[in-house]
Order: structure tokens, then sequence, then C-alpha cells
């Protein structure tokens, strides 16, 4: 990986540090920084595809919400086996939304996909089997996530699955702490400097605001679901299926 790919955007001290934003800087630089702040991220990526092949319907709608640059996607075209499938894929960073249709482009695949940008809350969703929010509720105000799940699930046929992965917190303080940590340290042994995590969190605080598990339970309960399991959890970072 060259310099230019790699994530160095908190490597020097920032007078101010601004909020978090998914522009042309970070698009740059994304893979590297997932792969080096998220813990099993490529296993998250891995599994949609799987589950993606499981639930799929024919003649349905996948959706990708908040799609970045489009790993989910890709994971899903590769492994989706159920006739006349369209995946759409929706990001609101025109940055994020051009790398991911060169990525788009660059593989074949059976089902098509669509990359747009648009408002994940204003877009229409209809006749969907499967519908991915992979760490992208979190970037979604606070007041707005349950009318999101609930348009979602909305949207779904029955049997249709949502994939949510997110970052949580405890609410337990001792629990809260001991997962930061963990996740520090893992950014740590990725490379990161203290300098590094200090600016980033900083930067991220005010853009991304994390629920407790029991709050997507809930959430997932009231828009409807019939089941919602988590299927993976690293530190403070898991994934769950919800069935409608």
């Amino acid at each position: 990986m060259s310099q230019q790919d790699t994530d160095l955007i908190y490597s020097k001290p920032h007078t101010k540090v601004a909020d978090f934003r998914f522009d042309a800087q970070v698009v740059e630089v994304f893979p590297d920084m997932i792969k080096r702040s998220v813990p099993g991220y490529n296993t998250i990526i891995e599994t949609i595809g799987q589950l993606s092949h499981k639930y799929a319907q024919d003649n349905s709608n996948i959706y990708d919400l908040g799609c970045s640059l489009g790993a989910a996607s890709l994971a899903m075209r590769q492994n989706i086996s159920a006739q006349n499938c369209q995946i759409i894929a929706i990001d609101n960073s025109k940055e994020m939304v051009e790398r991911c249709q060169i990525h788009v482009n660059a593989f074949k695949a059976n089902t098509p996909c669509t990359v747009k940008q648009g408002d994940i809350l204003s877009e229409d969703m209809h006749n969907a089997s499967v519908i991915v929010l992979n760490f992208t509720l979190q970037f979604i105000p606070s007041e707005q996530r349950q009318t999101l799940l609930s348009k979602i699930a909305d949207a779904l046929l029955p049997g249709g699955v949502l994939i949510l992965s997110e970052k949580i917190y405890d609410n337990d303080p001792v629990c809260k702490d001991l997962l930061n940590d963990l996740h520090h340290n893992f950014k740590r042994a990725n490379g990161y400097s203290d300098l590094e995590i200090a600016q980033k969190r900083a930067a991220i605080e005010n853009v991304m605001l994390p629920d407790t598990l029991t709050t997507h339970l809930q959430r997932l309960d009231n828009a409807g679901f019939r089941h919602a399991t988590p299927w993976f959890q690293c530190f403070n970072f898991f994934s769950l299926i919800a069935i409608k």
C-alpha cells in the first residue's frame, strides 16, 4: 500500500479537529481506515454475501444503504443466486458514490447494481428481500432512526431481512471502558498513535452516536420484525440480522 492510500488524516496535530466527513480525503484512505479501525470488518462483509445468498428472493430489490465504497454490494453481487434481482446502492457522499461506481464497474456479475447519491431517509424503497445498513444507522440523527427502521420493515417482503452492523456502547461503565480500551489497543496494534486515536475520537463524537444493543433490538421489535439476533460481535462492534 502506498503512503497515499494510508490513513494519515489525524497523524499530525490539528489546531481544531473538525467534525468527521466522508469527503474526498477520507475516500482515498477509506479501505485502510476501515481495516485498521473496525475489528472483524472482513468477516462482516463476507457474511453479508452469504446471507444475501440465503435470503435474496427472485424478482426483488436489494438495498445497500450508506454503501460507501460498495464492499457489501460487491459481496452480495458475488453470492446472490436468485433470479431477476437488482442491487440499489445509496450514499449521500458524492465522493463515495463516484468511487463506488468505479468499483462496481470493475466487477462483472449476474446481479445488476445501480449506485446513486441520495438521502436514505427520503429515498423510495419497495419490494425488497435484503436491506443492508452496514455501519450507517449510527450516523443518522437519533430521533430519526426508528422512522428509518420502520420504513425499511415496510419495504421488505415477508421473509425479507435487514442486516444491521453498528458500533455499540454498554450502559455499564466498567464494561464500556473495557470495550473502549480493547478497541483502542486494536487500533494501536494496527499502527495508530495515541494522537491519531484521540483526534479521530474528537472528530467523530458529534457525528456518530452509538446505541446500546437493547435499544437496537427494541427499535426492530417496534418496527415489526418477527425475529432479530446478533450474529457477530468483536469488542464494541456488532452485526445482527432481523427477519420480517
